[in-house]
């Protein structure tokens, strides 16, 4: 592991779930001059409470100044804040990671980073973020690739209810994906699929699931792949009989039409909980040697504390990406500026590095010393 030779000032934008946990985890390192900054004084007094410097902010003056002369800025607010944002971001010349799943905000952000001396770096949680990762990684030991099909849930450890289902992350985001045009490939040509179809069912470790179509998973993976898969999708993975009541309440209720009725309903309706378990799971299909064989890559990860402080896994998995793309640009094990794709992260890379190692030792964080006795003694 290169070591981080510079205290690099680095600006959080949103105290929420996510930004307390990212503040943490960076915090513990002490190679980060935080500053983490909200419009809402209670969440800030929280991480205050850290010992992170705090600042509360109310308008785009107060926003740029708490951007301008940082290192790096990383952005948890809601998704329709991710454009605006980067913009700022890439005209101060700071670098910048969000945790978007939107697909059009990408889109965005990459048209922003071609003339950019910045890193501007979305889509860096666990879907997008993570899986793209590691479906690049199984694409890129065929010879000829067919098939990449990843699989990801955000799931309480002990269901409920008919949907079966609690809230672990934004509201606003999980209806996104549940209503947005989904990005695949499909007979070796890029497409949109609409979201909520392709119900399957599958067990893993004798647990039975259902996945289905869901926006913004891929990140910009269909663009990497184009030409060289025949069927590449991303589906979100729920417990059997999910997908049948989102579609009653979406399609004959018409609620996809009322997002922020859907949205008062579901954060009304159901629980938050931080008992929670990360599924991730993908296959590939292709030939190798003039064979044709299968490769696949799973992982279940749950909450864990850190600092004495209990960060669910829904907290741990999506700060613990986002943290690990800031260490590879400060260490330079990344381009240095420009848009920045999730696949320029080797999994290796990611899975050794000490935030990444979270997906791979249970949700363990190792501060730098410990992180190179470790991979030394292995």
């Amino acid at each position: 592991m290169t070591a981080i030779s510079t205290r690099h000032a680095v600006t959080i934008l949103g105290a929420g779930h996510i930004g307390f946990a990212i503040a943490l985890l960076l915090q513990q390192t002490g190679d980060y001059d935080l500053l983490v900054v909200d419009r809402d004084p209670g969440p800030l007094s929280k991480v205050a409470a850290l010992g992170v410097a705090t600042r509360l902010v109310g308008d785009d003056a107060s926003l740029q100044a708490a951007i301008s002369g940082r290192f790096a800025v990383l952005n948890a607010l809601p998704f329709h804040r991710a454009v605006p944002v980067a913009t700022l971001c890439a005209a101060a010349g700071v670098h910048y990671f969000d945790l978007t799943e939107d697909v059009a905000s990408t889109r965005a952000i990459r048209a922003l980073g071609a003339t950019r001396h910045s890193v501007l770096m979305p889509q860096c949680g666990l879907a997008p973020g993570f899986i793209g990762i590691v479906g690049n990684d199984l694409a890129r030991r065929f010879d000829a690739l067919h098939t990449l099909r990843m699989r990801v849930g955000a799931l309480p450890r002990y269901p409920q209810g008919a949907l079966r289902y609690n809230l672990t992350w934004s509201t606003e985001g999980l209806i996104n994906e549940y209503c947005n045009p989904c990005e695949a490939i499909v007979d070796g040509l890029r497409t949109s699929v609409p979201a909520l179809e392709g119900l399957e069912t599958f067990a893993l470790d004798g647990v039975e699931y259902e996945a289905f179509n869901t926006s913004g998973g891929l990140g910009t993976l269909t663009e990497t792949l184009a030409g060289k898969a025949r069927q590449v999708d991303y589906q979100s993975i729920r417990y059997p009989g999910h997908c049948a009541i989102l579609k009653l309440l979406l399609n004959d209720l018409r609620l996809r039409e009322r997002r922020d009725l859907l949205k008062d309903i579901l954060e009304t309706a159901v629980p938050t909980t931080d008992q929670d378990v990360i599924v991730v799971f993908a296959t590939a299909a292709g030939t190798r040697g003039g064979r044709l064989v299968q490769d696949s890559y799973s992982a279940r990860i749950v909450g864990t504390e850190v600092a004495g402080h209990r960060l669910s896994a829904i907290q741990l998995t999506t700060a613990a990406g986002i943290c690990t793309a800031l260490d590879l640009v400060a260490q330079e094990r990344l381009p240095q500026r420009g848009f920045v794709g999730q696949e320029a992260v080797r999994l290796g890379d990611f899975l050794a590095n000490r935030f990444g190692m979270a997906y791979a030792e249970g949700g363990l964080l190792m501060r730098p010393s410990a992180v190179s006795a470790e991979l030394n003694h292995q």
